[in-house]
């Protein structure tokens, strides 16, 4: 496994991390270690599938990193919307 998905993987971890602590301090709610860890988990799999895929593409180039982050923040926030849209029905 070359080091570069791992990187591309972290990244994209790091960006759903920060995308949850951003929402959290929006809310202004105390903290929960539940919602954070359930946050954390979609991350990380939001962050493996993002690496799978990097490094299916091609060759990795230092703009990939920064799309990482952003697509790691973007699945934390869609499947933070799918869940609340599953608990109402």
């Amino acid at each position: 496994m070359d080091i570069t998905i791992i990187l591309i993987a972290l990244a994209a971890f790091a960006g759903g991390l920060a995308t949850s602590v951003l929402g959290w301090t929006e809310q202004g709610t105390p903290w929960d270690w539940k919602k954070f860890s359930r946050s954390a988990i979609r991350s990380f799999v939001g962050a493996i599938v993002i690496a799978v895929a990097t490094g299916l593409s091609g060759p990795v180039t230092p703009i990939l990193y920064l799309l990482a982050f952003l697509a790691g923040g973007g699945v934390e926030v869609g499947g933070n919307r799918v869940a609340g849209a599953l608990k109402k029905k």
